[in-house]
Formats: structure tokens, C-alpha cells, sequence
């Protein structure tokens, strides 16, 4: 009996071909919104936490400022000096304290010269933790010695600024010759796969910045408690301010890596809320669509209702038929906006690919998302068509036949 209805169903739509793919068409721009914007935003979520994973559990993070505003505080200009860095390093379970400044600086390769993002490491230790915690290794050559005035470039670098640079090469950072020791693997976003990594006293003595960090990486002694150590640090960190006598020093939040990956996910999360919340209103009003055709079937076909009921049909019937047809027009919708929104993520991934946007941006497609967009749409459909067909249900048989 279904196969029926459906046939019915379907029949009465290729009947109105013009009207329904109108109507199909605001269920397709609903569903396009969403699938495009649900998988590039999930692809953007998953960037960023593979990165953030690339952390040890055993590893803390300093920034000057307010956490609730951890954008203006890394980049306003804000750091840490030394009274602070040597502060941290005192905290009972600290191991090693890594500073990480950057700078824009000139760069010269051969007769080559760009503007290029350099940043300091100290290769005593930095190196060691960067590689075992952070998962730093070289592509190709190797990773950079102390002493020995040597960079490491990121693997975008190669590519994107200087194309005919190798490890080997020799580099000229405003005015200083340096040897590239090797090219880094990729580090998840494109602003560190860009830029050079030098020895903490090397960038020092380049941008002639004595001290200063936006953020410090601390990694603690084995055997000690995560929040224990954080404790510490801020106590310490607490007492270096009080001594600082007449000046108005920032507040510092101190962060384990659990805790910046929670607030991420806790960001990503609402904005994926607000991105459905959004593109749903476009499937709302395609929904309305939906009905608004509906009705304007049922008073088309009032005399065919009450021939169907005359020669039996029941309400339930009528309804099925129906919902059967509002079902169809949510469904065409639904496959035809997965498939554009398919189509626009993965251009957007391409394009994003050629430029200098920070993280690599990879569309995340998989199979609940499109299972989702097809079962929104066809619910939305029914949903839209139930009104209608509970309208054509309650027509009583006489009337419909004499309705012209």
C-alpha cells in the first residue's frame, strides 16, 4: 500500500514540476548552509585540537593577561619579562621554561628578499622538549645545533617564500649570515609552517629585543601533580608582582594543556550551535515553502480527495499521500543541498590550501553529517506537510466532489 502512496505521490509532483522544484529549491539552500558551514567549521575544530594535541599532559602554559581575553593578551603587546620567566622557573615541580618571541624580520636568499616571521627557541633545552612534547622533527636535514648560528625552516617555507631553498642553504637575516640546518615537518597551522626558528640569543642579538614573551611553555618534573605545579607557578608568579614596586603589572593566567583543549572545544562547540541556529532559519523558511505548496495542492486537488474517499479511501490514507509528497519535496532538497554543500566545503579547503591562512583547514565530511542533512530536510518536509494533510483528511466526501 505504501508503494502506492508513493506513486500517487510522485506522480502528483511531476504533475506540478515547476511548482516543486521552486519549493525544493528553499529546502536546498537550507541544507546547503548547513553541510557547508557544519563540515568547515568541524574541519576547523579539528585543525586546531591536532595541534593543541601535540602537547604533553605534562606541559603548562604562561600568557600575561586575563584568560577570558587570551587574544588581546598574546597579541596586545603585552609580555613576559624576566622578573617573570625567572618567577616561573623557581616554582617547586618546573623543569624547563620555554620562551618563544617572534618578530617580523627581512630575510635574504641569494638575491631574494622577503619579510618573513622569525621566532627564538633556546636550543640548549627548548629543542629537547620541542621534539620529545611538541612533535618537532625535521623533514629533511636535521634539527638545529646550539652555537653554531643554524636555522630551521618551517615546510611551507620552501614553497611559499624562498622555492629554491634546501637545508645546507645559507640565509641572511637582517645583516647576519645563518646556515639552514634543516626543513621542519608540518606543525598544523600555517603561520609556524612559515616561519624560521633560531636560538633564543641569536633572535636577541637579530631584533636586539634583550628580553620579552608572549607566552611560556613550562614543562614540569616527573612524578608531580599537574595542579600542584600551576599552583606554584602562580604563587611564585603572585610574589614577583608584589616586589614590583610602583608599577601596575598585568594579572597571568596559567593553563595546563587540558585546560586550553577544554576551552577550545567549549568555543568550537557554541560556534557550531550558532552556525545550525543560523542556517536553520533558510530550512525554516523552506519548510514554509513546503506547507504554503501543500495547501495550495489540496484546494487543486479537492475533487480528486473526495473521489479517493468516495471510493474508500480513509483520512489516514489521504494523509499518507500527503505526507508522502511534502516527504519527497524535503528529501530532493536534502540530497541536492548535501551535495552543494559538499561541493563548496571542499572548494573553500582548496582555496584556503594556496594562501596564508593560519591553520590548514581540512573540510570534515562524514557520513552523520550527510546522514543528518538528509533526515533534517525529509522531517522538515513531513513536518510541513502534516497541516495540509490533516486539512485534506477532515474533507467530506459530497462537499469535495461539488468543489470547483
Amino acid at each position: 500500500m505504501n508503494s502506492e502512496y508513493f506513486k500517487i505521490a510522485f506522480k502528483n509532483l511531476r504533475a506540478r514540476s515547476l511548482r516543486s522544484w521552486l519549493t525544493i529549491l528553499g529546502i536546498v539552500i537550507g541544507i546547503f548552509l548547513v553541510i557547508s558551514l557544519l563540515s568547515l567549521s568541524e574541519g576547523l575544530k579539528n585543525s586546531i585540537m591536532s595541534e593543541l594535541q601535540t602537547m604533553g599532559g605534562d606541559m603548562i602554559i604562561v600568557i600575561p593577561g586575563d584568560v577570558t581575553d587570551m587574544m588581546t593578551a598574546m597579541m596586545g603587546g603585552v609580555e613576559l619579562k624576566d622578573r617573570e620567566i625567572d618567577a616561573i622557573k623557581r616554582a617547586r615541580g618546573v623543569d624547563v621554561v620555554l620562551e618563544m618571541p617572534f618578530a617580523g624580520a627581512m630575510v635574504r636568499h641569494y638575491q631574494q628578499a622577503e619579510m618573513a616571521l622569525i621566532y627564538g627557541v633556546d636550543f640548549n633545552e627548548g629543542l629537547t622538549v620541542l621534539h620529545e612534547d611538541m612533535g618537532w622533527d625535521a623533514a629533511k636535514g636535521r634539527l638545529a645545533l646550539p652555537g653554531r648560528r643554524e636555522v630551521m625552516v618551517g615546510n611551507l617555507v620552501p614553497r611559499d617564500i624562498f622555492p629554491d631553498l634546501v637545508a645546507g642553504d645559507t640565509l641572511t637575516i637582517e645583516g647576519r649570515e645563518f646556515i639552514v640546518s634543516g626543513v621542519l615537518r608540518s606543525l598544523g597551522n600555517r603561520e609556524d609552517d612559515l616561519a624560521i626558528a633560531m636560538d633564543l640569543q641569536d633572535y636577541r642579538d637579530v631584533t636586539g629585543r634583550r628580553e620579552g614573551t608572549p607566552m611560556a611553555l613550562v614543562k614540569m618534573h616527573d612524578g608531580y601533580d599537574i595542579n600542584v605545579v600551576m599552583e606554584n607557578i602562580e604563587r611564585e608568579l603572585e610574589d614577583a608582582m608584589i616586589r614590583r614596586r610602583g608599577e601596575d603589572a598585568p594579572s597571568f593566567s596559567v593553563l595546563s594543556s587540558e585546560n586550553v583543549i577544554e576551552m577550545v572545544e567549549s568555543i568550537m562547540g557554541i560556534l557550531q550551535i550558532a552556525v545550525v541556529a543560523f542556517a536553520s532559519i533558510a530550512i525554516v523558511v523552506g519548510g514554509i515553502g513546503i506547507m504554503n505548496t501543500m495547501y495550495t495542492s489540496v484546494r487543486e486537488r479537492t475533487k480528486e480527495i473526495g473521489l479517493l474517499k468516495a471510493v474508500g479511501a480513509r483520512g489516514r490514507h489521504i494523509i499518507s499521500i500527503f505526507l508522502f509528497e511534502a516527504g519527497i519535496i524535503g528529501l530532493v532538497g536534502g540530497v541536492g543541498g548535501v551535495i552543494l554543500g559538499i561541493l563548496l566545503a571542499l572548494s573553500v579547503e582548496n582555496v584556503l590550501a594556496g594562501t596564508n591562512a593560519m591553520f590548514h583547514l581540512q573540510a570534515h565530511i562524514s557520513l552523520w553529517l550527510v546522514l543528518f542533512g538528509l533526515s533534517f530536510s525529509f522531517v522538515v518536509g513531513c513536518i510541513s506537510g502534516l497541516l495540509p494533510a490533516r486539512q485534506a483528511a477532515k474533507l467530506e466526501p459530497v462537499e469535495a466532489l461539488r468543489y470547483e
